[in-house]
């Protein structure tokens, strides 16, 4: 049985622990809008956290899930990586947040923080579902319309999996929290909502024919008109 969100005392919210929430459909909801994760990671004496493009199998190999993030071989980062204790967050921002006060003013956020270690993806046919999710997590479908990897591009890439079990959610939404002296003073607090809306594809020099079906699909899921 899949296991709620927060299970170790370190990915257990102290403060503002009303903003958690323990519903792993949430945090897969908030995994599979989102597109790009932070991993942080010991670099050899210094702190590190770079950005990158992942994807998610919520019936993955590891404890409740899997999610999948690659690179280059050679890049010293995915190399530090590799067996090490890292810290994967995805943030999605979806407002601002206008208070009566400096104290008060925030932003309404969804965003998720995953402890565990860097698994190397060695089996080949794991690698190259992890790979195919990926792309597809940015074009759903794209994966199969597109060539296939050649040998020489997979073994220049590496994908690490960090298990989904060790983590946690927290959500803000809404107005402001303000004191009750702060409202009477002050006639308008609230918040802009945010959205990430996509234009029209753009086809570059060598396209030719319709923009493809799943690209127009995407753009359109995303907004755009």
């Amino acid at each position: 049985m899949t296991e709620p969100l927060s299970p170790t005392e370190r990915t257990t919210l102290g403060r503002l622990s009303e903003k958690a929430r323990t519903d792993r459909r949430e945090l897969l909801e908030l995994l599979d809008s989102a597109l790009v994760a932070h991993v942080g990671l010991d670099a050899g004496g210094y702190p590190l956290v770079l950005p990158t493009a992942y994807a998610v199998d919520a019936d993955g190999p590891d404890r409740d899930g899997t999610l999948y993030f690659h690179g280059s071989v050679a890049a010293k980062w995915l190399v530090a990586a590799r067996h090490s204790k890292v810290c994967v967050t995805i943030t999605e921002v979806d407002g601002l947040v206008a208070a009566r006060s400096g104290f008060e003013s925030s932003m309404n956020y969804r965003t998720a923080v995953i402890l565990g270690e860097a698994r190397v993806v060695d089996d080949p046919d794991e690698r190259t579902h992890a790979l195919d999710l990926m792309v597809d997590h940015m074009v759903p479908g794209r994966a199969a319309t597109i060539r296939r990897p050649t040998r020489k591009e997979l073994a220049a890439t590496q994908v690490l999996a960090v298990a989904l079990w060790e983590a946690s959610l927290k959500v803000r939404t809404g107005g402001p929290d303000d004191e009750d002296d702060d409202v009477a003073d002050n006639p308008w607090g609230g918040h802009i909502p945010l959205y990430r809306v996509a234009g029209a594809p753009v086809g570059d020099a060598g396209s030719r024919g319709p923009v493809p079906d799943d690209v127009l699909a995407r753009a359109r899921q995303l907004g755009a008109r």
